[in-house]
């Protein structure tokens, strides 16, 4: 299927599995690259085992897929702005991806996708990230509810997901519409999540939180979700144009350490 390496799916409608690639050894040719990206398209998250990544390295391999995305909603490094800490301990009140969603679908523009390097998991176990595709909770619903959506749009606002951590400060919010289609795979995707999308615009208000909270419900559902279970020196590299995803804390009090970049987008959802 790819030339470059070997894919094993993990369950039948999200993520796989690709060995023979080794991201941090050298830069990857043209053909890696594009079927890396082929393969996002396809399954929504690949998993790489056994990958020796620095921080460095990290954004060497962040940019062969594009500028990397500053995050609009927490601070990244000091020294590296473009790199999200993505730690937790006994001392943590909450973790990073807390609810279902693609990360920042609050920007005028959201990352493409997210890249994140796991270097320490919880000793006893727990930790996983779970993963939902969003073509799928489009194709499962019913024809006359795909008829409905059709030209609906709907506002994604950071404040949802960030005000609790720093409420004074101002979060973009960006209106996508809430069926959109993916780039390089042409299939259709459902386009809100629980995190981000504050309202559906285009009908009444009392009408649109009912269909909100069934189309999140909806979107994360298990028949197709999947949970990535992490192994120490783990990269994950998920698509946000076709899945959701969510942090499982079931952890605490142990430590989970990881590094994440993400990769800017080239065109608004559509």
């Amino acid at each position: 299927m790819f030339a470059s390496f070997a894919t094993t799916p993990i369950t039948p409608f999200v993520g796989a599995d690709v060995e023979g690639l080794d991201l941090g050894l050298r830069p990857l040719n043209q053909t890696q690259i594009d079927d890396v990206l082929r393969a996002l398209s396809m399954f929504g998250v690949l998993r790489f085992r056994r990958q020796q990544l620095d921080i460095e390295l990290l954004k060497r391999l962040g940019r062969q897929f594009g500028q990397l995305h500053i995050h609009t909603g927490i601070s990244g490094m000091a020294e590296h702005p473009e790199v999200t800490k993505i730690y937790s301990d006994e001392n943590s009140r909450h973790v990073n991806g807390e609810l279902w969603h693609s990360d920042l679908s609050c920007d005028e523009v959201p990352p493409l996708g997210s890249i994140l390097h796991m270097m320490e998991v919880p000793t006893d176990g727990g930790g996983d990230t779970a993963f939902s595709s969003s073509y799928t909770a489009y194709e499962r619903l019913s024809e006359p509810m795909k008829r409905y959506l059709e030209g609906l749009t709907a506002t994604h606002d950071g404040g949802v997901a960030f005000s609790r951590f720093d409420p004074d400060r101002t979060y973009p919010r960006a209106v996508h519409p809430v069926v959109t289609h993916h780039p390089i795979s042409g299939r259709k995707v459902l386009y809100v999540n629980r995190a981000f999308t504050s309202h559906i615009n285009d009908i009444p208000p009392e009408e649109g939180a009912a269909l909100l909270r069934f189309l999140c419900d909806h979107s994360e559902r298990p028949e197709w979700s999947m949970r990535f279970r992490w192994e120490e020196d783990t990269v994950a590299f998920w698509d946000n144009r076709c899945v959701q995803h969510l942090a499982i804390w079931d952890y605490f009090p142990q430590r989970r350490l990881g590094y994440r970049v993400q990769i800017a987008g080239d065109r608004k959802p559509a």
